[in-house]
């Protein structure tokens, strides 16, 4: 169930979209928090202070950093809110962990893991059997045919799709509307038709 009342930690259109996401369940957006100065947010100390309790969605997009703030998060004591948009179709045997975002019309079938703090954005499809590790973001209308394996912090770019049985790398980046045939290592960066290697990444 989703709280009634959850704060978003991200201000910029990542977390626009969140906020879309959390009112379309009947909950409210109770604030923002941001460390940027420029944003109409409550940086991270004051909102400790005024707000020692309460539920927090991941309002930011890029991995690495998601993955910060969940920690900052999760060691004050807050609960990472997992939001499941209602338009989403989910299988029954659908596993998905606190943190994880669903986004609108995503599709995710039978014996899914989706891990922590996870985005399964807008038209994305997870097929059947497939795994997807901590801090992964498959961007709008990417495929994972079934019983693919997706490693911790990885982007799967917008319009891509992985055959079958394919294992992706941890830290890896895979660019918009790339088909993936072979598995793909940790800590690269792979794009076109099939997918190849083009650099590696830190």
């Amino acid at each position: 169930m989703v709280p009634t009342d959850i704060f978003i930690y991200g201000a910029s259109g990542h977390g626009k979209v969140i906020a879309d996401s959390i009112r379309a369940c009947g909950s409210t957006v109770a604030g923002w928090i941001d460390d940027n100065p420029l944003a109409d947010a409550m940086p991270w100390d004051r909102f400790c202070t005024l707000h020692p309790h309460g539920h927090i969605a991941l309002g930011i997009g890029e991995n690495r950093t998601r993955a910060k703030i969940a920690q900052k998060i999760v060691d004050k004591g807050y609960a990472l809110a997992t939001i499941i948009h209602p338009s989403a179709i989910l299988s029954p045997s659908v596993s998905v962990c606190e943190g994880s975002v669903i986004m609108p019309l995503a599709l995710i079938n039978a014996d899914v893991t989706i891990g922590m703090g996870c985005i399964i954005n807008s038209g994305a499809i997870v097929e059947h059997d497939s795994h997807l590790g901590d801090f992964v973001h498959i961007a709008p209308h990417a495929t994972l045919s079934g019983g693919v394996s997706v490693g911790d912090y990885t982007f799967v770019g917008m319009g891509t799709c992985v055959i079958p049985q394919r294992t992706l790398g941890h830290h890896t980046i895979v660019a918009a509307g790339s088909v993936v045939i072979a598995d793909i290592p940790s800590y690269v960066m792979v794009a076109g038709v099939p997918a190849v290697i083009k650099k590696t990444l830190p």
